[in-house]
């Protein structure tokens, strides 16, 4: 199955709430970035364990680990949960800079070292949000 497909039914499969706040950002998202890579993760560890909620990634960057290992991974991600919608922004290395940069004027959202976490869309500033996700996917606030 397409990353594409799986991207669908996970949107599909959401409660209406959700549904329509997670396909209006992974439009915009799409929109920012119309050529990036697309993830689909399911939430579930190599043994089909559920780990995580499931998430929709773009773009792509390499994460390097203390033993010298590397692998590919997404720039920004978008994950419906319980309380609303998480929004991650990976990569960034001054863990204090998202924070520092949108906290103050994305409106009512908790804005940790590389997470927007908020309940509806409507509750955000979408230009600011834009803004932290231009960040996300061009790498920068690194």
């Amino acid at each position: 199955m397409s990353v594409e497909t799986q991207i669908e039914e996970y949107l599909a499969n959401l409660a209406e709430s959700a549904r329509a706040d997670m396909k209006a950002l992974h439009d915009r998202i799409l929109g920012l970035a119309p050529a990036c890579r697309l993830w689909y993760l399911d939430g579930k560890d190599s043994k089909g364990k559920v780990v995580s909620n499931p998430s929709i990634g773009y773009g792509l960057q390499s994460i390097g680990y203390a033993d010298g290992r590397t692998r590919d991974f997404y720039r920004v991600g978008i994950s419906a949960n319980a309380s609303g919608v998480s929004v991650y922004i990976m990569g960034l290395t001054d863990k204090s800079y998202l924070a520092r940069t949108y906290a103050r004027s994305i409106g009512k959202a908790k804005v940790t070292g590389y997470c927007i976490k908020f309940r509806r869309l409507s509750d955000l500033n979408l230009g600011v949000l834009e803004a932290a996700l231009r960040d996300g996917l061009k790498g920068q606030g690194a």
